[in-house]
């Protein structure tokens, strides 16, 4: 215990709410207008748009030494008002600003990812700072503005200042487990819905679901040629118009088409208990050549009992690489990957927060009714 006068020793680990709510006050987070009130997640901050968005020619990272504005004075094509919206087209890339600029403490490093609901739009999305030479990493005592690259794949958006497409996640020195204590924990909490979890390469399997619901529904494959999707509207799409159902065939399998977009769920039930947080890797070259997630962080209490969210599943945003890919019922497609909290969160996710995704099914974005 610290004594009178000593700050409290920080744990290391990912950083819950109450920690972020602290990195506002302290000025290691700004903002030129007030967060949103449901900004702080148990273990991650959405982060805004801001005034302008950028077409440029290519995707970029600004390199050592290098700022994002001086590539944008390079590479910029156009520049698009925000304040009152503008779509965003299919097959281009946009550089904006965000609201939140940082300036972290030495020991305080984030990692971004986009949130579900845009992953399930397709929309890829990576946070780039000044200086980096890798996307959606922010090293330790980062002092400057954030930018987001977006790009649409499927359905063209509309976007405005505030719109929130990314999240990030703070830690404070490493927060991974090992594979023994990964073992321990799946004993005691049952990390995924079934006694024989495979637990390898720092993580927990995951596999495909192509047995489908009782009309044998499996997934979904996104349209081409759609209307444009707000990205700040709920329930407010007709799933036929942008989504064309998959049903099951035969055994169980699905063909990956090339440049084809698809939402599929895991066949078990997903678990963080409330001391820990993880993250689904996006790409795993072990299992085949196909992305199986865009949005990967999965809060503390996500399919959590307590938190209302028993029999959760993981919903998975694919997409076939370069050649097309057999997908069979019960094949691992990817890995869970879980880190300690610094400290359990005030809330959890779907325990009082309102949450979309909470004891989930197969289940397309919050945009669509």
């Amino acid at each position: 215990m610290a004594e009178r006068g000593q700050m409290p020793e920080m744990m290391n680990g990912i950083l819950p709410d109450r920690e972020l709510e602290a990195l506002f006050e302290s000025g290691a987070i700004t903002a030129p207008r007030p967060r949103d009130a449901d900004q702080i997640q148990p273990a991650s901050l959405d982060l805004r748009l801001g005034a302008t968005a950028y077409r440029v020619r290519a995707s970029f990272l600004p390199g050592k030494g290098q700022t994002v504005a001086a590539k944008l004075d390079r590479f910029s094509l156009h520049a698009m008002d925000l304040r009152e919206g503008a779509v965003l087209e299919t097959g281009c890339v946009y550089i904006v600003p965000l609201l939140e600029a940082l300036a972290l403490p030495a020991d305080v490093m984030a990692a971004a990812n986009p949130k579900s609901s845009t992953g399930r739009l397709d929309v890829f999305t990576r946070l780039i700072t000044d200086g980096a030479q890798s996307f959606d990493e922010v090293p330790a005592g980062y002092a400057g503005p954030l930018y987001i690259e977006i790009s649409p794949r499927t359905f063209p958006i509309v976007v405005r200042t505030g719109s929130r497409l990314n999240q990030i996640r703070f830690r404070r020195g490493h927060a991974g487990l090992s594979e023994p204590e990964l073992v321990a924990l799946d004993r005691t909490e049952r990390l995924v819905g079934r006694d024989d979890a495979n637990i390898s390469h720092g993580g927990v399997a995951i596999t495909i679901d192509l047995a489908g619901d009782a009309d044998g529904l499996v997934g979904y494959r996104g349209k081409r040629h759609t209307g444009v999707i707000d990205v700040d509207r709920r329930d407010a799409y007709a799933t036929a118009e942008f989504w064309e159902p998959i049903h099951r065939l035969g055994t169980g399998e699905l063909v990956l088409d090339p440049d084809e977009f698809y939402i599929l769920v895991s066949g078990e039930a997903v678990h963080v208990p409330p001391a820990f947080a993880a993250e689904m890797t996006p790409f795993d070259p072990l299992v085949g050549e196909f992305r199986v997630h865009y949005a990967g962080f999965f809060d503390p209490g996500f399919g959590h009992s307590g938190a209302g969210g028993s029999g959760s599943r993981a919903v998975l945003e694919v997409r076939s690489r370069e050649v097309p890919f057999i997908l069979e019922h019960g094949q691992m497609v990817g890995r869970l990957v879980y880190e300690r909290m610094a400290a359990q969160p005030q809330h959890l996710y779907g325990a009082d927060l309102k949450s979309n995704y909470q004891a989930q099914g197969l289940k397309l974005s919050k945009h669509f009714r």
